[in-house]
């Protein structure tokens, strides 16, 4: 389904990732881990389209940077740390602009009544179309990150990719984002990229992950296989050394990766 080779790209003069290659099959999840400025964002936006890059990127087979925008959002839909939004829609009018690649011709046909009741749809599926008629500006962290999933699914895509989607929810609400998104993947036909922080969630939600360190993949495969080695080599935090004894499993690194 998504296949990078050699991929290289940045911003200017100044190249982030350096020859990234890995192959990402339908129905399967992956997880992008590595320290600030690795490159992991860089990576999801030459995904998504964003960036001019060398190399390639080829999703089913069509290389990304060939595929029209509007074509490329029925594909991948994109859920960002700071999704803005700077006038006061609604909930419905929110979701409903997950809706307009899918109008025929302008932006300006108003949406018929299918979209209308696919837009609730996705509402439902989240769970929050009790609150439909409610200014975005007036809801928590939690119901907002509800909101623009509820965005992305109006897109239908086959994959979804979210740059930090924890950041500022409680626990719960992280726990029913990726439970959620686990489910919306088994029917093996959707598929979710994640850049993340925290290691523990990536192993809890994620089977396949790849390891970034400066602009370079240091690890890709099953994150159950992930050693404090690996983990130490990423983020080049030597303390961790004297805080940790490397004959313990893994899953113990887990009450210090705060400080990673």
């Amino acid at each position: 389904m998504l296949k990078l080779e050699d991929l290289s790209c940045g911003y200017d003069t100044n190249l982030v990732l350096k020859g990234v290659s890995f192959n990402l099959n339908q129905g399967e999840n992956l997880c992008v881990l590595g320290s600030n400025g690795c490159g992991k964002t860089t990576l999801i936006k030459a995904i998504s389209g964003l960036l001019n890059y060398s190399g390639s990127i080829k999703l089913f087979d069509k290389e990304v940077k060939n595929i029209k925008p509007q074509e490329l959002g029925k594909s991948i839909a994109v859920l960002s740390q700071n999704s803005n939004i700077y006038f006061s829609y609604t909930i419905f009018d929110t979701v409903m602009l997950g809706r307009y690649l899918h109008l025929p011709n302008s932006i300006f046909v108003k949406p018929d009544k299918t979209h209308a009741d696919y837009v609730l749809h996705c509402l439902e599926t989240v769970g929050i179309a009790d609150l439909k008629d409610r200014e975005i500006s007036t809801l928590s962290g939690g119901q907002m990150q509800k909101v623009f999933l509820a965005r992305a699914l109006a897109q239908e895509p086959k994959i979804i990719i979210l740059d930090e989607p924890s950041n500022h929810l409680d626990i719960k609400s992280q726990m029913e984002l990726f439970t959620f998104l686990n489910d919306w993947t088994k029917d093996k036909k959707h598929t979710v990229i994640s850049v993340l922080h925290d290691i523990s969630l990536a192993v809890n939600f994620f089977d396949n992950g790849i390891l970034l360190k400066d602009g370079k993949i240091i690890f890709k495969g099953n994150l159950k296989s992930l050693t404090m080695e690996d983990l130490l080599v990423t983020y080049d935090f030597d303390v961790l050394k004297y805080l940790i004894d490397l004959n313990k499993p893994l899953k113990e690194i887990y009450n210090v990766q705060k400080q990673i």
